[in-house]
């Protein structure tokens, strides 16, 4: 068998001799094929667009903030308030040592008394200090943002001048929308996008303080980004998140309506289980933290005091809760094996070994 190759080699040894120059010439043609099409930069510039709208938009989900925009809880509220700036800091991929140490750390942290127990004060104490890192974050993003929408650098920007860039990010020629809204002419944008403007002009409205000009400083374009900023327009979100559950329009909510369902059709036992945890959650929510003078109806001004981030009061349920959920020996304190047996509660990832590890961790 390795002669028969030997002697097919030789056979065609002139044309191997080849092949080297045939293989040249076939890349120099692929190479002048492929400059003489033009590049697709549809996607780059997708991606541009939507990197820009998500400059200027404000965004669905508020870190530090219990409900979301859209009346939804915030799934990781939990993690946001006790591990502040560092959320993301404990991916699955990460080595399991080095993240139990790093829950350690914080432990540490928490524990400002050094008793090796975290109680309800102290952890009240950490997730004012966790969410006021997250205020800072959207300040700095806010800045950055600022800038993008005023060109001109005066520190204002008009309804006007937003809704240029806003109309940009969604793929219209930025001189032309800008030229028609000089010109008083009709601009011509889908349905869909209309409705968007139109909620956006509303917010816009609610940001500017009195007296009104719809020029937003920097200020108020961060409470217009970020309302749980301003007393004002976490108000204006609260509204609008009783508006959107208010089902017999007495602008408070009753717990059928807290807790009734998104419109979707349950599908298969999944689907079944993904509702029933969304009513046991929400009823839990209304009844244990919301509903503060427990008489069956959440007000707006309930309402708007369960979801101010700053609010103290608010924090020390929250650090009760947070306790609760982990205390196994039912002690009112969080104790370094309970904090890792729990970390996927506390932090979204589940630490291995966590017993056999904690006194080498601490």
């Amino acid at each position: 068998m390795v002669w028969s190759w030997v002697a097919m080699v030789s056979r065609w040894g002139p044309l191997v001799g080849l092949a080297p120059r045939c293989l040249w010439l076939l890349g120099a043609v692929l190479l002048m094929d492929a400059s003489a099409r033009p590049a697709n930069h549809s996607s780059t510039r997708e991606r541009a667009a939507n990197r820009e709208e998500n400059e200027i938009l404000p965004p669905d989900h508020l870190n530090g903030v219990k409900l979301e925009m859209d009346g939804h809880l915030n799934r990781g509220f939990h993690q946001e308030v006790f591990l502040g700036k560092d959320l993301g800091g404990f991916d699955e991929d990460v080595e399991p040592r080095r993240s139990r140490r790093k829950l350690m750390v914080i432990f540490s942290k928490v524990d400002v008394n050094t008793d090796r127990k975290i109680s309800a004060k102290e952890m009240q104490r950490w997730i004012m200090e966790k969410t006021a890192e997250h205020f800072q974050e959207a300040m700095e993003e806010s800045k950055t943002h600022f800038r993008a929408v005023d060109p001109d650098g005066d520190g204002h920007v008009s309804w006007d001048e937003y809704k240029v860039k806003f109309l940009a990010s969604k793929g219209h020629s930025e001189k032309e929308v800008a030229d028609a809204i000089r010109l008083n002419e009709e601009l011509k944008v889908d349905e869909e996008t209309q409705e968007v403007l139109e909620n956006l002009k509303d917010r816009w409205y609610q940001a500017d303080s009195p007296p009104a000009d719809l020029l937003l400083t920097e200020e108020e374009f961060l409470s217009f980004l970020h309302p749980e900023h301003s007393r004002g327009m976490l108000r204006f979100m609260v509204k609008e998140i009783v508006r959107d559950l208010d089902q017999d329009g007495d602008k408070q909510l009753s717990l059928p309506e807290f807790i009734s369902l998104p419109v979707g059709t349950v599908e298969n036992q999944q689907g079944q289980d993904i509702d029933d945890n969304w009513v046991k959650d929400r009823k839990k929510e209304f009844e244990e933290l919301i509903d503060s003078n427990h008489d069956g109806i959440v007000t707006a001004e309930e309402l708007e005091s369960y979801m101010d981030p700053m609010n103290e009061y608010n924090a020390l349920n929250e650090a009760k809760q947070m306790i609760a959920v982990a205390d196994e020996n039912q002690n009112h304190h969080l104790e370094p094996e309970e904090v890792l047996k729990y970390s996927e509660f506390f932090t979204g990832s589940k630490l291995v070994d966590y017993a056999r590890s904690v006194h080498e961790e601490f």
